[in-house]
């Protein structure tokens, strides 16, 4: 068995593929309708269909998950952020774990929880 996508639930798919672009240089392999997959394996699903498949609520901030991302000049990374994005809601910014790492989580557009850390 394979792990093939993580799949993500958005408002707006069209503005959710230009802050993964224009973030973490992902591209669009397929559009399907409600259903985008990026490169990396990232699929945005439209939210008004996972309610519908579900019958149940979506909870941005759930806190449940997040999605992970390395980047070796987290500060350069954060400044582009900050630039592109200004309105965006920080978990915490730039802090170095006890073992050197340092990280910086936020939330997507539609309250889907990034990490984005140096390698370890």
């Amino acid at each position: 068995m394979k792990l093939k996508n993580v799949l993500i639930v958005v408002k707006d798919i069209e503005k959710s593929k230009q802050f993964y672009h224009d973030l973490f240089g992902l591209d669009m392999v397929l559009d399907n309708d409600g259903n985008m997959i990026l490169t990396e394996g990232l699929v945005l699903q439209d939210e008004r269909i996972w309610k519908d498949f579900l019958k149940k609520d979506i909870i941005p901030q759930s806190n449940s998950c997040e999605l992970y991302f390395e980047e070796k000049e987290i500060e350069v990374f954060v400044k582009k952020l900050e630039k592109l994005y200004p309105e965006i809601q920080y978990v915490n910014k730039i802090m170095t774990h006890r073992w050197g790492q340092k990280v910086v989580r936020f939330y997507d557009l539609d309250g889907n929880l990034i990490e984005v850390g140096t390698p370890v």
